[in-house]
């Protein structure tokens, strides 16, 4: 019994039709104001885009940003590859990977901590969920 509950969840979890999909800022060459607003949101695409790419190039007439999905091998390569480049003088590429939804938009005023802020807020959506799961396995495992 405690098993078929167990699978059941897993199933919910691992559906192929709830499979996760991220939202990132897409735009080429703007400042970082005109790039973040909603109208430069886009989903990515599924099981392939799975994080948000940020590119920032230091050029004479200011600094401007390219910011798009990717999949996280091409970001990880594209961003080890720059790090030489990315030095915050004219000329300058800095490339960044993230992976929860529009991290690659302004990072937001630091607040400081409240007392009544969730554990699920702390730790991302499906941090809860997913730690609920593996107890569950664990629990279905020693049964």
């Amino acid at each position: 019994m405690r098993l078929h509950a167990v699978a059941t969840l897993l199933s919910l979890f691992l559906a192929p039709g709830l499979a996760l999909q991220i939202q990132c800022y897409q735009c080429e060459e703007m400042t970082q104001n005109e790039c973040s607003t909603p109208e430069f949101v886009v989903n990515c695409t599924v099981n392939v885009q799975d994080m948000c790419q940020k590119e920032v190039l230091v050029k004479e007439n200011g600094v401007h940003y390219r910011k798009s999905c990717a999949s996280s091998g091409a970001c990880l390569i594209a961003s080890s590859g720059y790090q030489q480049f990315c030095t915050g003088k004219i000329n300058s590429v800095c490339i960044s990977c993230c992976n929860t939804p529009l991290c690659n938009g302004p990072r937001p005023k630091k607040r400081p901590p409240s007392s009544s802020t969730s554990v699920l807020n702390q730790t991302g959506p499906l941090a809860l969920p997913l730690s609920v799961l593996l107890l569950l396995l664990g629990y279905a495992a020693l049964c």
